[in-house]
């Protein structure tokens, strides 16, 4: 495997647990995962460059991403393998140099060509047979996290990174 440059994600189903609710005043509600918006920090870390592509369109998912400092964020997006071919063009990164996690079949066109694969435990139905790694955790509850440590570990920069972030934590 060449080594990871940037990690895509999906929103709902893999950052979230992929229920939509709206308020009595129809703002869409959204939850995040702290496990998760640590392990895209100390992505960050790594030098390995987040990004997301999701085929909703969300206030709280963009607020989220200006938290995280996700600078690549594409909402509303239906064909998200011209998305994803058009973004690592614009960067010099090739599909080999690229995970991507994704719960369903809109995921599979990126998932079939990218360099290393991954769902959360509670992805549909055999979609998970077609991922190199399957997380143990479910899609809002740390799956980014547990593939982000995963994707160290291959690496074998996953100590070097995570003493890294304790010492920018320490330091700021």
């Amino acid at each position: 495997m060449k080594k990871i440059k940037m990690l895509i994600m999906d929103c709902d189903g893999v950052l979230t647990d992929g229920k939509i609710s709206y308020d009595n005043n129809e703002t869409e509600r959204k939850n995040f995962s702290a496990k998760d918006g640590l392990g895209i920090m100390i992505l960050h870390q790594a030098g390995i460059i987040p990004a997301i592509i999701t085929g909703r369109t969300s206030r709280a998912l963009q607020k989220r991403c200006n938290d995280l400092k996700i600078e690549h964020l594409h909402q509303g997006v239906k064909n998200k393998i011209k998305y994803a071919s058009e973004l690592l063009e614009s960067l010099g990164i090739e599909w080999e140099e690229t995970a991507y996690i994704g719960d369903d079949w809109n995921d599979f066109p990126v998932i079939e060509k990218c360099g290393f694969s991954a769902c959360p435990a509670d992805a549909f139905g055999d979609f998970k047979e077609h991922c190199d790694f399957v997380t143990s955790r479910k899609g809002g509850d740390g799956a980014v996290r547990e593939f982000i440590e995963e994707i160290l570990k291959s690496a074998g920069i996953y100590e070097e990174t995570k003493q890294k972030f304790i010492a920018y934590l320490k330091s700021h």
